[in-house]
């Protein structure tokens, strides 16, 4: 056999050889490309593109809304999607380590891991939720269909009244749809009607409490659901990116084969029509709203995940010369796709709904937990075989919810196991993992309680709103102006193979930072007092919801100024100087990747880099102590009289 010229591997680099292996061995790489992009999809997809998009759409002028929905993805979502998956594959670090980039600045990684705390815990309250309408789903008759159940107030109005008591579901559902005169169909003021599905939602499943200061009881039900979705997301990371790059396979691509399957079932309906219609039907003088707008940027922003840390993380996992340009653009378009798409299913089933009781759809529109759980539902209980639709509904709305879930928790792993970096600490990543899950599940316990609802709400709408805002916009201050915009242009040049289209580089230094603005501006202006159905919140709790909004963003001029008093040098504005200049750590994770400014001695790399003459002499004396050690053993026959072998 002939011998190769080279066998000296140096991280995973063989000297001479033109083709690297491009993989970091310590912290892992994804499994191929597809693994990257399924889990950032089912990172960006989540319940907001079922529950909040096309309630935005219909309210802001249906079909008009859509243009500057686009108009903002173009010019702020798609940038800001490519600048974070950038910053992070190039350090390869979660983000806490890509601030050594800014070391000053490092609070801002801080922040985010706060924002994904708060949405990881509340999250997976929602999570369990549609896993305990998924077993009740398991039946033979949705319990929220008629007003005879223990729990039914006189206030209760079906959509449906059947006459006889001993009509089996067939019978019952098959007259639904047929118009049979076998069943009574009363048609009552909504004001008036309080709903099966709403009165199952608050009086059996919450138990909702009157105020948000009385917890009551925890919902056993609920916990138990709690805790088997903190369960199913330890297990599908249990090996990092591992493991979960093989479980989104299914968790980002089922959803779209029920949202399908919901679509066609609901096209057929009567009355599907007119539904999508009051959805897509342009009302063009609502352009020249304000609010419009705000309301594309704030969707746009939200529903990609922007500033919570998930982007870094994922993409601190590819290889270092991933394209991932191309990603954050398919990624991007996919995810408001699929909000089009989901509007669709939506509003074709309350099209249904809004024909059977003969009102506007409007009076069945509904977003967030009100659809989820209240209104679509109940527009199920109006098709054949109702049980398995609400199956394939619930099944979606968990795998949305878990693509998510995943990312949220390994962001906050990867960020704790690069920040510590201890060898065995990376060895025991499980343990981290494991760990951060029993807080998590600790951590929401509460929102099980009977006032948990009113808690889920405080949380979604304080712990990642402005905060978020404030966030983004410093981080790209920071990248374009700090840290300097012709230095990280030439860094994504050298990671990619050609420098950022300029559409990009105006958008990063320019564009995106001014349309981050206005939806903070916008934010603030649009503010309003958080209230649940009738519920205003007292004032004592929109005093903590305003407290942990700002707890993740008073991490940034915290650490700022721990740094800069930690910094050397004789005055302020030295220290100020010296914290804000890149850590001699960053730059790429892997020494052959360490080339040109990076290439310095005792950098990220565990090896040194050196020139190829020096490794090409280790090479020859290792070659002739292989020689001597070959020739002691064949003439020992067998028996080493020299123990000059080198131990591994």
């Amino acid at each position: 056999m002939e011998e190769k010229p080279f066998s000296v591997i140096v991280n995973g680099a063989v000297p001479g050889e033109p083709v690297k292996t491009d993989k970091n061995s310590r912290r892992g790489n994804w499994g191929n490309q597809i693994e990257f992009i399924l889990t950032s999809v089912g990172y960006a997809v989540g319940l907001g593109n079922v529950w909040r998009f096309p309630y935005l759409c219909y309210r802001n002028g249906g079909g008009a809304f859509m243009f500057p929905y686009f108009i903002m993805l173009v010019f702020c979502g798609i940038p800001l999607f490519f600048l974070e998956l950038s910053f992070g594959q190039f350090a390869s670090q979660g983000c806490l380590g890509v601030w050594r980039i800014s070391p000053m600045f490092k609070g801002v990684g801080y922040g985010m891991m706060v924002v994904s705390t708060y949405i990881g815990i509340y999250y997976n309250v929602v999570i369990c939720i549609a896993f305990y309408y998924f077993f009740s789903s398991m039946t033979n008759l949705l319990p929220w269909t008629y007003c005879n159940n223990p729990w039914n107030t006189p206030t209760c109005n079906g959509v449906v009244t059947p006459r006889g008591i001993n009509n089996t579901l067939a019978n019952v559902t098959r007259s639904l749809v047929t118009g049979a005169t076998e069943v009574a169909v009363e048609v009552v003021n909504k004001t008036k009607r309080t709903s099966p599905s709403e009165e199952y939602w608050k009086h059996y499943v919450l138990q909702i409490s009157d105020d948000i200061g009385n917890f009551g009881e925890v919902r056993l039900p609920i916990l138990g659901c709690l805790a088997v979705s903190w369960v199913v997301v330890f297990l599908c990371l249990i090996r990092g990116v591992k493991s979960s790059g093989k479980v989104v396979y299914f968790t980002a691509t089922f959803p779209y084969v029920v949202l399908t399957i919901l679509f066609i079932r609901g096209i057929t309906l009567e009355g599907a029509v007119t539904g999508i219609k009051y959805y897509l039907t342009p009302q063009w003088h609502k352009i020249l709203d304000a609010k419009v707008w705000g309301d594309a940027a704030s969707q746009i922003f939200y529903s990609l995940g922007c500033a919570w840390g998930g982007l870094i993380t994922m993409a601190s996992y590819n290889k270092f010369h991933n394209n991932c340009y191309r990603d954050s653009i398919i990624i991007s378009i996919t995810n408001c796709a699929t909000s089009v798409y989901a509007g669709f299913v939506i509003f074709s089933i309350l099209g249904f709904m809004a024909h059977h009781l003969n009102v506007d759809v409007s009076e069945v529109a509904d977003h967030g937990p009100g659809l989820a759980f209240v209104a679509y539902p109940e527009a199920l209980t109006l098709l054949p075989i109702s049980p398995l639709w609400s199956l394939l509904f619930f099944f979606m709305l968990i795998l949305l919810g878990l693509g998510t879930q995943f990312c949220l928790l390994e962001t906050l792993v990867t960020a704790i196991v690069d920040e510590i970096g201890t060898d065995w600490i990376v060895r025991n990543k499980t343990v981290v993992t494991g760990g951060v899950a029993i807080v998590g599940f600790l951590l929401g316990v509460p929102l099980t309680t009977q006032a948990g609802i009113y808690w889920l709400l405080l949380m979604d709408n304080y712990a990642a709103s402005f905060s978020l805002v404030i966030i983004s916009c410093i981080m790209c201050i920071c990248i374009m102006y700090v840290y300097g915009h012709k230095k990280y242009f030439k860094d994504v040049e050298m990671m990619l193979g050609f420098p950022p289209p300029i559409f990009f580089r105006v958008c990063w230094r320019f564009v995106s930072p001014i349309i981050i603005s206005f939806i903070l501006i916008f934010t603030v202006i649009q503010y309003k007092p958080i209230t649940y159905n009738d519920y205003v919140y007292p004032g004592w709790s929109l005093a903590i919801g305003f407290l942990m909004a700002m707890s993740s963003v008073i991490c940034i001029p915290i650490y700022a100024l721990y740094k800069i008093a930690k910094s050397e040098g004789t005055t302020f504005l030295e220290r100020l100087k010296n914290s804000c200049k890149p850590d001699v750590k960053w730059g790429p994770a892997l020494s052959e990747h360490r080339i040109g400014l990076y290439a310095t001695p005792g950098s990220e790399g565990e090896v040194e880099v050196r020139p190829l003459k020096e490794e090409l002499k280790e090479k020859e004396k290792e070659d002739e102590k292989r020689d001597e050690i070959s020739l002691t053993i064949q003439g020992s026959n067998g028996s080493t009289a020299h123990n000059t072998t080198p131990s591994a």
